[in-house]
């Protein structure tokens, strides 16, 4: 199964469980190299791996995933929000300042 960061998004949970099952598998240094662009803390995964070891691999790593997708998409949508934020507050500020302009005139 050939799995990238935009069908990672898509896949529901135990499509992706069962895709990180093959990855495990078939492709260790594939999911290595997924986990690290997606920004999964190896240190949070060996922990959590380390804590649970009679538990499927593939669900505890896909939790993970899911969780680091999650606070990503917040991120962007926090960063979204402030430029929009930001670009509103300086287009008021540039009409504000052309008012001013015409009212020295």
């Amino acid at each position: 199964m050939e799995i990238n960061l935009q069908a990672l998004e898509k896949l529901a949970v135990p499509d992706l469980e069962t895709a990180i099952n093959e990855l495990i598998k078939n492709d260790f240094s594939k999911l290595v190299q997924l986990l690290y662009r997606i920004d999964v803390s190896e240190a949070k995964l060996k922990n959590i791996l380390q804590e649970h070891p009679n538990e499927d691999a593939g669900k505890l790593i896909a939790q993970v995933v899911l969780e680091r997708l999650a606070a990503t998409k917040k991120a962007r949508e926090m960063f979204s929000q402030k430029n929009d934020t930001n670009s509103s507050t300086t287009h008021t500020n540039q009409s504000t300042k052309e008012i001013d302009s015409e009212e020295r005139l």
